[in-house]
């Protein structure tokens, strides 16, 4: 089955526009940090600014950054026309940005005791790709 049906007369999947440099930057060994100065609407620069806070044990940046991300990820997802609700496949590489960041916002809200943001992030990651969900635990 492809990414683009719909067999249950929802909205169609959300695919986001590719935007390579970034990710092929990051891919590449540059600091996320300047990645995300050079490209400040990525997503994925975000999230993996988070990710490293995270790791860090620098959870409340790691918020901040996920935060960051995940808006610029709606940002994006609105201008390619989601509505708000609807499938935001992992399969399709652009949309991993927005989604990494979503998982990161959950986690750190979940590790500053955010507990209904925390839930809201979860359930959100988890109807806009449960591969997405799995994938990232």
């Amino acid at each position: 089955m492809s990414i683009h049906e719909n067999l249950l007369g929802g909205p169609a999947p959300t695919l986001l526009p590719d935007d390579p440099e970034p990710r092929a930057l990051l891919a590449g060994g540059a600091a996320p940090a300047d990645v995300a100065a050079k490209y400040p609407t990525s997503s994925l620069a975000w999230a993996q600014l988070a990710d490293d806070a995270f790791d860090g044990g620098r959870t409340v940046e790691s918020y901040a950054y996920a935060r960051t991300g995940y808006h610029r990820g709606l940002d994006s997802l609105r201008r390619a026309g989601w509505k708000g609700h609807g499938p935001v496949p992992w399969e399709h590489e652009p949309n991993r940005g927005f989604l990494r960041a979503l998982h990161a916002l959950a986690r750190a809200a979940q590790a500053i005791g955010e507990d209904a943001e925390y839930e809201r992030c979860s359930s959100f990651l988890r109807d806009s790709s449960p591969l997405a969900a799995d994938t990232l635990g």
